[in-house]
């Protein structure tokens, strides 16, 4: 009889391409140390997109990201990863940004950093070929990075100002003042919590996503991306507007009813899904269409000269992380001299 097979049997190192093997155990060691070094920081984002109803949808952004790299795994692992020491650059840009950010005590500058950090390790471990075919990735890795907070006072008054000039052309008696909007029906406020960021920064993170998976056109692209940030922010305009129009009729209290069952990601959803609406017909993208052309790659001359700088793996890793340590015993000095 056939011997049974066990879990020890299974060998899934020999599941990776063998010249993937040690590049991903070197990336492995090199996040772990940076997110170890950094771990107040990811901390404090984890909360963000846990507790902070503006970053909920940033909980998507890991998986998104884990099912973007598999989609171009078949395509990426025919390249051989080799180290590539201009990547240590984007290593002291990511080490600048979060030890600056800490030191002023700026969780949007430390957390970037942060981000900007594992980042780096993938361009300087795995190199500049494998790079270019993660570029779209790593790019969306930035959608971690909790933002959005800084731009409110700015979109609390674009609402405030679409709202009184909607509530204007329905012909209600209104006056504006700052935020806050003077009816026949009561006193309105365009509070932070009304201001549309959330829908604002969802939609930007999902267009940039539909905008590179749906359209191959570059001004297509564009177009989209402006579109997904210009309508929310009027479709915020016109929910508060709605909001100040049906108080006119039913009440104050219904209108906050109202507002209460609109204002939520079922309205995320019904603009999200108007917008795509209307922008299918234009989509020039085949789902089937290959994400990464790893024989392009290949061929690639400036990405042929730029391989050429090349540094041995465990070399690269010994440097990312030595920086690292450097950069950390420096900010602790500087704190015990100040």
């Amino acid at each position: 009889m056939p011997r049974e097979v066990t879990i020890s049997d299974v060998n899934v190192w020999g599941v990776l391409p063998r010249a993937w093997r040690i590049p991903l155990l070197q990336l492995t060691l090199a996040w772990v140390g940076l997110i170890a070094l950094t771990w107040p920081d990811w901390a404090e984002m984890a909360h963000q997109w846990w507790d902070v109803s503006t970053y909920n949808h940033i909980l998507l952004v890991p998986a998104i990201l884990a099912w973007l790299v598999a989609g171009r795994w078949p395509e990426l692992s025919s390249l051989d990863p080799k180290a590539w020491w201009p990547g240590l650059g984007l290593l002291g840009a990511g080490l600048l940004a979060w030890s600056s950010g800490v030191a002023a005590d700026i969780n949007l500058v430390s957390q970037l950093g942060a981000v900007v950090l594992l980042q780096s390790a993938v361009v300087t471990v795995l190199g500049a070929r494998v790079s270019a075919g993660l570029v779209f990735p790593l790019g969306y890795m930035l959608f971690l990075v909790p933002f959005g907070d800084e731009i409110v006072p700015i979109l609390q008054t674009i609402t405030a100002k679409l709202a009184i000039a909607l509530t204007h052309a329905s012909d209600v008696p209104a006056t504006i003042e700052g935020v806050f909007i003077d009816t026949p029906a009561g006193l309105f406020e365009v509070a932070e919590a009304c201001s549309g960021v959330k829908f604002l920064v969802a939609m930007i993170a999902l267009g940039t996503l539909v905008a590179h998976l749906c359209f191959a056109s570059r001004k297509r692209r564009l177009a989209w991306l402006a579109a997904a940030a210009v309508v929310p922010v009027l479709a915020n305009g016109v929910r508060a507007w709605g909001t100040i129009y049906v108080a006119q009729s039913r009440g104050v209290e219904f209108a906050a009813g109202f507002d209460h069952i609109v204002y939520g990601w079922f309205f995320f959803a019904i603009v999200m899904g108007v917008l795509l609406a209307a922008s299918w017909r234009f989509f020039d993208r085949s789902p089937e269409d290959q994400l990464v052309d790893a024989k392009a790659i290949q061929a690639s001359p400036l990405l042929s000269a730029l391989a050429r700088l090349e540094i041995g793996g465990w070399r690269a890793l010994s440097f990312l992380l030595f920086a690292t340590a450097v950069t950390v015993a420096a900010m602790d000095r500087v704190g015990q001299l100040t």
